[in-house]
């Protein structure tokens, strides 16, 4: 059961030591994704601006301008490789109170890469007809190098290379500085009243050029913006290529609250990034190496106990035979019964010095002799006896020997008699002396090493 739970254990370390492995790049790039639902909010404001107030038919200079980025996902229109946002820009004279641009876009793009696709109701100011390519430029690709990308412009509708021009720190946030030069060029045309452009006519179609000085921001790990500025000039010219007309001129700057509010999301996006590419991969693989150890020490355990015991054990049976088999072989039972003595007691009985050797033997054979010879006169000991109770008592004489087995039986005596026979003929053995002399003792012996030859004399 151990090695089984091992092997399990093992196999589950090492799948979570592949999983952290594969984390940082397999599980992110499948986790880490720009979210569908997006909502956030950016302003820029300019002071000194001039723009022509299309509701005024005048030029206004000297205001402050502000412009207002919404975005917001539409998760319904989204998958799990696209997003689709919906972008609202609208500006605004804050000084006389008065709108100046409105834009709407809706765009669908890479979740990683943040590459357009031109899908899913993609438009600028309701064209549908306008391709969108690029990056979308609000991101950049999770992973952002430096290197110059293509953005898409919605002033020119088109894409627009956004050059990689320094690393810079926003609250803390390494990032990546990359700037759009766009020299002046035609991007539309506008119909103005002659008087306006001094013209005699009374209106006039001119064109409309577009320059443009963008910065963004951007967090290289999750393609996030962080903060932007953009410098625009629009202007109309004549046929000889002056201007005719301004119809903006504004350097718009991120305020520091759009700012905070841009990290702010960053964060949350960062910490998902680190928990998924660093702090699980790096617990899940000590864990996994510690369930491997783990494992793997099961596994082994119960086989290193095996052999273990089999080579502590071997030995002593391999020497515990021959020599069980030389005693037995050597060393027949004096006594039925009392063959399991102390392995010790018989090996030293069996490892005498070789002057000794012989006498010994021949002591046990001796022994050996008496004791069949007394084996053989003990029944006919109680047989007289139960002829001399027979005659006395006038009982037959063939019940008395059940008599006296009975007797004997019931008598402690007798039983401590049987007992300690078998015991002095082995010690006559061990000592190399003949039954008779252990049975007859000297006079000057103790008592108590005597009962058993005074039994046998009376029984005599």
């Amino acid at each position: 059961m151990r090695r089984r739970v091992g092997l399990v254990l093992a196999g589950l370390g090492t799948c979570l030591i592949v999983f952290a492995v594969l984390m940082p790049t397999w599980v992110s790039s499948r986790v880490l994704k720009f979210p569908l639902n997006e909502y956030a909010t950016a302003t820029l404001t300019a002071s000194n601006a001039s723009y022509f107030s299309p509701a005024k038919l005048t030029e206004m200079t000297g205001v402050t301008m502000e412009a207002t980025y919404t975005i917001k996902g539409n998760a319904a229109a989204g998958s799990s490789s696209t997003a689709v946002w919906n972008q609202f820009i609208y500006v605004y004279d804050q000084t006389n109170k008065l709108p100046f641009q409105t834009l709407t876009r809706t765009f669908a793009f890479d979740r990683r890469t943040a590459q357009l696709v031109n899908c899913c109701g993609a438009n600028v100011n309701g064209d549908s007809s306008v391709k969108q390519t690029g990056v979308v430029g609000y991101v950049f690709p999770i992973g952002t190098q430096k290197q110059t990308y293509d953005v898409f412009d919605t002033n020119l509708n088109k894409p627009m290379p956004f050059t990689y021009a320094g690393t810079d720190t926003v609250d803390g946030i390494q990032a990546y500085r990359f700037t759009e030069n766009v020299s002046p060029v035609q991007n539309g045309t506008q119909v103005v009243p002659g008087s306006l452009v001094g013209q005699s006519q009374a209106s006039v179609i001119l064109p409309q050029y577009y320059e443009m000085h963008l910065t963004y921001w951007i967090d290289p790990d999750t393609g996030a913006l962080l903060n932007a500025a953009e410098n625009e000039k629009l202007t109309l010219q004549n046929s000889q290529g002056a201007q005719a007309l301004l119809l903006l001129d504004a350097n718009l700057v991120m305020t520091p609250a759009s700012v905070n509010g841009l990290v702010a999301l960053d964060n949350s996006q960062r910490s998902k990034m680190s928990l998924v590419t660093m702090i699980l991969p790096l617990v899940t693989g000590i864990v996994g190496v510690i369930v491997l150890i783990v494992g793997i020490l099961l596994a082994r355990r119960p086989r290193e106990d095996v052999e273990s015991g089999a080579s502590t054990t071997s030995p002593e049976l391999a020497a515990a035979e021959p020599e069980d088999a030389g005693r037995s072989a050597t060393q027949p039972s004096l006594v039925p019964g009392l063959d399991d003595e102390p392995a010790a007691t018989e090996a030293e009985a069996a490892q005498p010095e070789a002057a000794h050797a012989a006498p010994a033997a021949e002591g046990a054979e001796t022994s050996e002799a008496a004791e069949t010879s007394e084996a053989a006169d003990a029944p006919q000991a109680p047989a007289a006896e139960a002829e001399a109770k027979a005659d006395a008592s006038g009982t037959p004489a063939a019940d008395a020997p059940a008599a006296e087995s009975q007797e004997a039986a019931e008598s402690p005596k007798a039983q401590d008699a049987s007992a300690e026979a078998p015991t002095a003929e082995m010690s006559a053995a061990a000592t190399g002396e003949s039954p008779e002399a252990a049975a007859n003792p000297p006079a000057d012996a103790p008592a108590t090493t005597s009962r058993h030859g005074r039994r046998g004399t009376h029984r005599r």
